[in-house]
Parts: C-alpha cells; structure tokens; sequence
C-alpha cells in the first residue's frame, strides 16, 4: 500500500520497490528499495518533470528533510522529486552489523557486498524508473558519492536522463584508491593549518588531547575505544563550510577539573566526540568507501592507511615528541576503526576480506562519457576536503558537454549550505542560461 501524508508546503508519498541483488541475475535474490517522493503542496496533481537526488556516502541513506528545505525549495518550484535512500540504507534492506550475519560467515558478507557499489545503485534506478514516470526520462542530482553514481548514470544508461547535477562528487575516472589518499593527505594538512591560523589556541588544545589518548584509555559512551588516531580523524569536520567553527567549540571544553581522580576528558566531550566518530548510522561508508575506487585487478588493501605512513608529520607521537603541532585526518578509513568501533568491530574479517579482492569491475566507461549527449553540470569546489579538485577537472575534461562551476563560496557541503543558489546555477548551466 502505497503512503501519501503532508508535511509544511509538501505532499510526500513513501515508494516500496523489488529488484535484483545482482541485477545480472535477475531470476535471483532481491532486496526492498525504499524511496520519498516529494512534491510542492499547490503542484500535487501536476504532470511534473522528476528529479531523483543519490544522497554522498557511501553508506548515507537520504537525508530527511522537513518541509521545503535547502535545495528543496529550489527543486519543487518545477520538479516532483525522488529521494532514494540506496540499497543496504536506511529502509532499503539495511546491510549492518545486525542483519549481515543473516547471509553467513565473513566471506558470504563480503561477497553480498559487492553488489553495494554505484553500478548497482544506477540499475537499481533504471529499474524503477520507469514505475514511477512512465518511461520518461529524469534529472539527477548527485552530491558526492551520489555524483560518482551519477558519472556511472551516464556511462551506464544515459537514455535514462535529462540531465545530470553533481555537487562535489566527481570521481577520477582511472585513479587507484592509493592516488586518492596521495592527493587527500596533503590536501587535509592544508585544511588544519587554515584551522589553526583562525584558532591558534587550538594547536595546545589538540596537542594536550593526543598526549592524554597516548598516556591513557579512554572509552566514549557505548564502548567506543578513543585512542589519538581515532581523536584525529575529527578532522573530518574540516571539509563542511562551519566545520571548523564546530571543531573549535567541541575542543575548547574537552578537559573537567577537578575531579577525584585529576584531569579527566569531560563527559560532554566524549558524548559529542562519539557522535562526530560512530559509524553506527553508516556502517557501510567504512566497510565500503574503499571500495568506490577499486575498478581494476589491483587490491584496495587498506589504501589510506599504507599512503599515511608515506606523511610522517600525522603521526601524533612524532610531532608531540617535536613540539610540533598535531595534525588531524579525515575522509579516511583504517583498519584500526573496525577494533574501536563496536558497530564495526563484528564486520572486520568482513572488511578485510573486500580489501583484499581483486575482481571489481568497472564502474566508468570512459568512451562513453566522451562521446557523452546528456547535458551535465557539476559544482567543483575549489580546495574541497572530500574530492581532490584536480581529479574533479580532469574527469569533467573527459565528460562530453560537461559545464564546471569552479568555486570556493562553499565547501563540499555546499549543496547544503548553499541549497537554493547551487541547484539553481546547476540547472542554469545545463539549460545554458549561465
């Protein structure tokens, strides 16, 4: 039974779909896809266009918007508007530490998992498009991993769309996962020293930080080991335009004195720090977000863990040995997050296993996209944390027609942030009205 209900200035309807686990194989297993569509109050019963919005990841499921918020204000003035929440999701047969073990042991979840990529994601879509427009092509809107899925859109089935928005989310076409981290570590060096030149007081704080992870264990709420590499990797923050504000506030109350047992990492700290750090909503970004890259017969084999021993200077002991400052990590994924994470630590052979494989398949077809006819455009942000910029231009060089908004008025949330403003130069570019 199909669900219709009204928030402010919206008619949403929820959307239940069957289709393949591997879509080469569609006499097989099946997993339930779970979609909102969103439409504006006053066009309810209009024939609109669609829009189908691949949330960035992996792993994310759709965000939940409330009403006609960010880019939603834009987009309902002309779209009706799917937002997917992608297969292992959400409500799209959720793949986690609780429902994995239901496929077998580590080798069965890992061979599960290599139909959670963004070529599957496409089929998936081209599998239920034609249930809700008729047959009738529509334009995504991909931010992040949502725009890899939607360079694969276009590689893969092209004659299923209008057109193509991406936000901060265009791949390397070729780049191995070890290039990508190449290019990430200095990038993310640069992000934290941006940091401390607004917050120079935050250089002692992080500094005192680490060297309290180092000299003691400290467990979050819900059993999550702290140690200073997992306290580094805050440095996520740093990639969304006020993630540096929000970072300055969470460190600049970490310590409580006194207490009986003398300086301590406050209770607040810890609760706010767990949940910057649980992978517990998201499993799949850790289990998967190497994987996104792997397209040939090379090993992901926990590629940014081995480039990081390539950039001594993250090494906390070392730099608080040489009084230097503490360098933060972000957009990557270690092994050592599956022993502190208790929502990941059931599914490390698991992940160990996916990095170990060599038999991914293709997920660009770079002859295709050359000869490309569907008009695109994608928002490049000019020093983004999550995508190295240098790959986002040469992949839209390749993109036939691609038009680029190069820009440093947001960050790789920009979307987000800049909601209305971003959607509406997006779609100005395709129509070339920019």
């Amino acid at each position: 039974m199909t669900l219709r209900y009204r928030q402010p200035g919206v008619v949403l309807t929820d959307h239940r779909f069957t289709v393949p686990l591997d879509h080469a194989d569609p006499g097989g297993e099946t997993v339930e896809l779970y979609a909102r569509e969103v439409v504006a109050s006053d066009k309810a019963e209009q024939d609109l266009p669609w829009l189908l919005y691949l949330q960035g990841g992996p792993g994310m499921p759709a965000h939940r918007f409330v009403g006609r918020q960010a880019w939603l204000e834009r987009a309902l003035q002309e779209f009706r508007v799917l937002l997917l929440d992608q297969r292992g999701t959400g409500a799209s047969t959720p793949a986690n530490r609780q429902t994995l073990p239901l496929r077998g042991g580590p080798a069965e979840q890992a061979d599960y998992l290599t139909h959670f990529r963004a070529d599957s994601i496409v089929r998936d879509c081209e599998a239920i498009r034609p249930l809700l427009t008729g047959g009738a092509p529509w334009t995504v809107l991909g931010q992040s991993f949502g725009g890899f899925c939607a360079v694969a859109y276009l590689s893969t089935a092209p004659e299923g769309l209008t057109a193509a928005l991406i936000t901060g989310g265009l791949p390397s076409l070729h780049a191995h996962a070890d290039d990508v981290y190449r290019a990430a570590y200095p990038r993310m060096e640069r992000k934290v020293a941006a940091h401390y030149a607004r917050y120079p007081q935050d250089v002692e704080r992080v500094r005192r930080i680490a060297e309290h992870l180092l000299r003691h264990d400290v467990e979050l709420p819900g059993g999550h080991r702290l140690t200073a590499e997992a306290f580094q990797s805050l440095g996520a923050m740093l990639g969304s335009g006020d993630g540096s504000h929000r970072l300055h506030f969470l460190l600049e109350d970490a310590f409580v004195l006194p207490t009986p047992r003398g300086l301590q990492l406050s209770d607040a700290f810890l609760e706010q720090v767990r949940q910057a750090l649980s992978y517990a909503s998201h499993p799949l970004y850790a289990v998967l977000h190497e994987a996104i890259y792997a397209q040939d017969d090379r090993p992901t084999a926990w590629a940014a863990e081995r480039v990081r021993a390539e950039f001594p200077q993250f090494d906390a002991g070392r730099a608080l040995t040489g009084g230097e400052a503490v360098l933060l990590t972000g957009e990557t994924v270690h092994p050592w997050l599956f022993d502190c994470d208790p929502a990941l630590r059931p599914l490390r052979e698991t992940a160990e296993l996916l990095a170990a494989r060599t038999d991914w398949t293709p997920l660009y077809d770079p002859r295709r996209l050359a000869a490309n006819e569907v008009p695109v455009a994608a928002a490049v942000y000019h020093d983004d944390l999550y995508v190295d910029t240098a790959h986002s231009l040469e992949t839209a060089r390749a993109i036939r027609g691609l038009r680029t908004w190069v820009t440093d008025e947001f960050e790789h949330d920009g979307v987000r942030a800049g909601g209305t403003r971003v959607l509406d130069r997006l779609l100005a570019l395709v129509r070339d009205e920019a």
